[in-house]
């Protein structure tokens, strides 16, 4: 007869945290099967002579907790650099989206020698440089958690639950992100300005300068929903 455990899994947050959980306890060899629900925090696995230490090892690997403990951090992970590498891109799409329309609606953009004017009762409102990167930051948060929304609502089930987990991502990631491209752009521009060139820089350094907590977040806590 097979045995069954319960372990307390940590940092779960959704149904493809669950499967993420149980296809790491399934591939254990000996595990016959393993039901693991979110919301509980727990997976309850039946097997035949596994060791609790090796069932919690195949989940602590995927970045989750088992009684309060993950496994030792360390930065060589190939898997979770691709995944914090995912999840970055779509924040910087969204993020882009909100922050390079206000750039452009206060103080235009340059394409191939062509000016691109801005909206003239925005221009004529006479903001400052730093007041148009706040606005431009604070849209770029914005649209970037419209878009996880967006991506989530079918894995969450209801665009209400989807909102719940956006709004609940890294703030630290995005006003990260969004410092250093607004950054960018005046250091080099001189004022929130766009034209071609200056934005796959943006672009870069927005990428470059949250990925490495976002792979910190991943492994310590588990945290991924895409």
């Amino acid at each position: 007869m097979a045995d069954t455990i319960r372990l307390e899994v940590g940092g779960m947050t959704c149904d493809g945290c669950s499967f993420r959980v149980r296809d790491a306890l399934q591939a254990v060899s000996g595990v016959s099967s393993a039901e693991v629900s979110h919301e509980q925090g727990s997976a309850i696995i039946s097997h035949s002579g596994v060791s609790k230490e090796n069932l919690a090892s195949a989940v602590r690997a995927i970045g989750y907790t088992v009684d309060g403990l993950g496994e030792e951090f360390h930065w060589r992970d190939g898997s979770v650099w691709r995944q914090s590498a995912h999840n970055t891109k779509w924040c910087l799409i969204g993020c882009s989206i909100g922050d390079f329309s206000t750039i452009i609606a206060f103080g235009g953009m340059e394409v191939f020698g062509y000016d691109l004017q801005p909206i003239p009762y925005l221009d004529a409102l006479g903001w400052s440089a730093m007041s148009i990167m706040m606005l431009a930051m604070f849209n770029g948060i914005m649209t970037s958690i419209a878009l996880e929304t967006f991506i989530l609502i079918k894995q969450m089930g209801g665009i209400r639950e989807a909102f719940r987990v956006a709004i609940g991502m890294s703030l630290i990631s995005m006003i990260a992100m969004e410092s250093s491209m607004n950054a960018t752009d005046i250091l080099i521009m001189g004022e929130p300005t766009l034209t071609w060139w200056v934005i796959p820089i943006m672009l870069f350094v927005g990428f470059i300068t949250p990925w490495p907590y976002n792979y910190w977040r991943l492994k310590k806590y588990g945290v991924s929903c895409h």
